[in-house]
């Protein structure tokens, strides 16, 4: 019964309710054992009249094992709903669910299609999907249910989560609203024990059991059980040490150990088992030497019941009671009965974790079958599941070389699931063991990107240098490749006590060498000139880079970053979209969580510069909750540097919160090879923010120290020192920048130099600079610097008194500005227009820039063609959903039919 729960049942019924309007959402019902929850979660279930019911629950020794929890929710529907999936969604959802082995390991269709089969049910039916022991998922089905929960806006869907407060493992959910529960007030605990007891039961008593339970319902029915009536009737006083005073627990252990011996193999049979199928449990436990008796003895203990032929224990603490309890013995014996009767195909990951749990000295055959597992978790997209698998086989292996492949394997894994801290202490492991002097490269150079990415860049650098010169020996191209990491991050501003060369390490590779290696080549000696500012000698060694990579591999995931890292300090916008799209396109397809994050704040330096400003905010708001989410603060840095940026440059109040929280992260955590970059991007903000204080704003601006945000705000610098009367500083800085511009070919930054100089000249020269600067911008895609030197062009000619000339320049910067819905520049155009003698009727800002970065995305995608669940596909939501972003663009936009979308201009 609940008794005490009328405000925790309103707000999940309000939840309940709305999903069934077509209002979906999620709730995360959380608090200590025994309090309650589970009991919420199972009125939910009897209340849900008309709603097609799915539950599932975390099993502790099911976490491994990926997409075990996720399977048990869909298994109802899936078989009806995944017929409706695009073709792509449904063959990696069969694979995740062990129905096939074709899967390409793409985590994130695995997540869609999730998605997909809830909302096509709620289509026909509301649907209450209920998540019990949620602490307890395993990673990739928390991963896959978090995934659809944060995207429930117009599904007939409910996700109802519970979770342990505080427990070994905990539930990360995030942002998803939460429903604290603790324990029930005392008039509601009377009930309780009343009923239960079938005394009445007084106050004073009452007020004991409450305050020695905290209001715990669970503990409260175990005393109305334990207790004689004649305590709780307060007949007889109360013993000074209650049953529960060493937890719940202890009293499910209790009456666990007062069965026979055959029905405690079988409980603890049923507590070691992940599977929760009756006929497992038993066949295992008869094995052991348990009859049918032992089964019925069980049952009427109240520790376990059968139903629909699954086997469930009273409770989570039943399972960690008896578990506990047991010898090591008698786990490891149980795990070897449950994995000698789970034979069939689709119980290999079981069957392997359960040998797995049944030995503690190294053995081959188990690891044989960890090494299996693990590969069928990295096919399905399940990189957590793989790092445990071959975690638990480095354990099992030999020491030396063998155990430090698998903790290398399992680093790796864990790395790119995001879980920074663990690939550390993994790949610290495997370096320790490793002695072979390839493999010791490579976990060299994964502990050193892990260095570098969330620790020290400059400890990072000096690693990865020694690790490239232990190599050299050995391997020319692992060491080239290392040095070239060495040299990028030097780029980044990176230094350190190394007196290792990286470009001495290796001669350069011959003309007939393959493709990759003299693209690495390249990289690494262009590279090494930029650091050096000799960018003579850099372009045509990081272009001729370019050029070798169109015939490489486009998911080659150390050569497509180091890519972008050229393209970005070369300048080349188009290079630096295309291969961050590139990774992230391949990220998205692996389930590579950290990839993703990287590519799409990478993306910022290209969609900031060329006014795709509205897809800037998108990306860095997709990737502001992975980073949060990923247990590494310091990833969030850049994403929410870029919000802050767009904010001032577009004027909104919000700037001053995303200053505020940029600079609480880049304070509390470290930035690894973005500690130069993040805090030039909050430089630029605040400068961009005090352009009305001419002072101050080049104040913020002449601190920008790494050289590509120096060149990003180049316009943005030079004008504020000619604004602030400092012209020798803007003339420094222009030379600066024409020198980069003379030796790259860069027309971007041959306009900002004329742009520069005009702002510098007076007279006719200004007027052939900006002319120039004009010309310039004509052979470039950066139309927010394009505007720029449209206005000050506008501005110079209005003050030579040519106002008809002046007007042309002033109205296309105005409409530019109005687009991009940078306020404070269009204001500024609008007031020289209107000196110059014309008056611009204000226009409202681009409805462009009033579409979400959701509905930009879905307006986009259907301009090109794709039908909804094309766009679903891509933008990992429902196709129910991008129907509701399309009519909100098509309400926003003023336009009716997809044909006046494609006619739209969106940027």
């Amino acid at each position: 019964m609940l008794a005490g729960r009328d405000a925790e049942r309103a707000t999940i019924a309000a939840l309940v309710d709305a999903a069934r309007t077509g209002r979906g959402g999620a709730l995360v019902v959380s608090g200590q054992p025994g309090v309650g929850k589970s009991a919420l979660l199972a009125d939910a279930v009897t209340r849900a009249d008309g709603m097609t019911v799915l539950c599932t629950q975390g099993i502790e020794s099911e976490s491994p094992l990926a997409f075990a929890a996720l399977q048990r929710l869909l298994r109802p529907v899936v078989a009806d709903r995944a017929p409706h999936l695009p073709q792509p969604q449904a063959r990696a959802l069969r694979a995740a669910l062990g129905e096939t082995d074709d899967g390409a390991g793409d985590r994130f269709l695995v997540f869609l299609a999730a998605l997909g089969v809830l909302a096509d049910a709620g289509q026909h039916r509301p649907v209450l999907a209920v998540v019990d022991d949620a602490h307890w998922l395993d990673d990739a089905s928390a991963a896959a249910l978090l995934f659809v929960a944060r995207r429930l806006e117009v599904e007939r869907v409910a996700l109802l989560f519970a979770a342990r407060d505080a427990d070994v493992r905990t539930f990360d959910s995030g942002e998803l609203p939460r429903l604290a529960v603790g324990g029930i007030d005392a008039d509601a605990a009377g009930q309780l024990l009343s009923t239960c007891s079938g005394v009445p039961v007084p106050p004073d008593v009452r007020d004991r059991l409450v305050a020695s339970t905290g209001g715990s319902p669970l503990a409260l029915v175990e005393l109305a059980e334990v207790l004689a009536p004649e305590q709780l009737s307060g007949r007889v006083r109360l013993p000074a040490r209650l049953p529960l005073t060493g937890g719940v627990e202890r009293a499910f252990l209790d009456r666990y150990r007062r069965l026979p011996e055959p029905a405690q193999t079988l409980l603890l049979t049923a507590a070691a088992d992940d599977s929760g199928r009756a006929r497992v449990v038993q066949q295992a436990a008869t094995s052991l030497g348990a009859d049918e008796e032992a089964l019925l003895a069980a049952e009427r203990s109240g520790l376990l019941r059968v139903r629909d032929a699954a086997i469930e224990l009273r409770h989570p603490l039943v399972r960690s009671a008896v578990y506990g309890a047991a010898t090591s013995t008698e786990r490891r014996r149980t795990h070897r009965a449950l994995a000698a009767v789970l034979t069939g195909p689709g119980e290999a990951d079981r069957r392997a974790w359960h040998l797995a749990a049944s030995v503690e000295e190294p053995d081959e055959a188990v690891v044989a079958e960890l090494d299996a597992a693990a590969e069928r978790a990295l096919g399905r997209g399940g990189l957590e599941a793989a790092a445990s698998a071959w975690e638990r086989a480095a354990e099992l292996s030999p020491a030396g070389d063998p155990q430090a492949g698998r903790l290398y394997a399992a680093a790796r894994a864990a790395w790119l699931a995001a879980q920074p801290a663990r690939a550390r202490a993994l790949v610290d492991a495997a370096a320790a063991q490793a002695d072979d002097a390839l493999l010791r490269a490579d976990v060299l150079r994964l502990r050193a990107r892990i260095e570098w990415n969330t620790g020290s860049l400059h400890s990072g650098r000096r690693m990865v240098l020694e690790a490239a010169a232990e190599v050299a020996p050995h391997d020319s191209q692992r060491a080239r490749e290392m040095a070239m990491f060495a040299v990028a991050l030097a780029a980044f501003g990176a230094h350190s006590a190394s007196a290792v060369d990286p470009t001495a390490l290796v001669p350069p590779p011959g003309p007939d060498a393959p493709l990759r290696a003299r693209c690495f080549s390249d990289l690494l000696y262009g590279l090494d000139a930029a650091v050096r500012g000799s960018w003579e000698a850099a372009t045509p060694l990081l272009q001729e880079a370019f050029v070798l990579a169109e015939d490489l591999a486009e998911e080659d995931l150390d050569l497509l970053p180091n890519l972008g890292i050229a393209a970005l300090h070369l300048g080349d916008d188009a290079l630096t979209r295309r291969y961050h799209e590139q990774l992230l396109t391949r990220a998205r397809s692996t389930g590579a969580v950290l990839m993703i994050l990287y590519s799409l704040t990478r993306l910022g330096f290209a969609e900031l510069t060329t006014g795709r400003w509205t897809a800037a905010r998108a990306a860095a708001a997709e990737a502001l909750p992975m980073a949060e989410q990923s247990g590494q603060r310091g990833l969030a840095a850049l994403p929410t540097a870029w919000l802050a940026l767009l904010a001032a440059l577009r004027g909104d109040d919000t700037v001053e919160q995303h200053l505020t929280d940029a600079e609480q992260i880049c304070t509390d955590h470290p930035l690894g090879i973005l500690a130069e970059v993040v805090p030039d991007v909050l430089r630029w903000a605040r400068g961009v923010r005090d352009a009305a204080d001419a002072g101050a704003a080049l104040h913020q601006l002449e601190q920008i120290r790494h050289p590509v945000t120096r060149r990003l705000a180049a316009v943005d610098r030079i004008e504020a020192a000619v604004r602030a009367a400092r012209p020798e500083t803007a003339h420094a800085w222009v030379e600066e920048l024409a020198r980069f511009a003379e030796a790259t070919g860069s027309p971007w930054a041959q306009a900002v130099v004329e742009h520069g100089r005009g702002l510098l000249s007076e007279g006719p020269e200004a007027e052939r600079h900006f002319e120039q600067a004009l010309a310039a911008h004509a052979r470039t895609g950066r139309r927010p610097d394009r505007a720029r030197t449209q206005l000050a062009y506008g501005a110079f000619l209005r003050r030579c008194r040519r106002r008809v000339d002046a007007r042309a320049h002033l109205r296309d910067a105005l409409e530019t500005f109005e687009d991009l819905g940078a306020r404070p520049w269009a204001d500024r155009a609008r007031q020289e227009l209107r000196a110059s003698g014309e008056t611009a009727r204000r226009r409202d800002a681009s409805t462009v820039v009033d579409l979400t970065p959701q509905e930009l995305q879905v307006a986009r995608l259907v301009r090109r063609g794709l039908p909804n669940r094309d766009v679903a596909a891509q933008l990992y939501v429902s196709p129910r959903t991008v129907d509701f972003h399309l009519r909100n663009v098509f309400a926003k936009l003023g336009v009716s039919s997809r044909t006046e979308l494609a006619a739209h201009p969106l940027d």
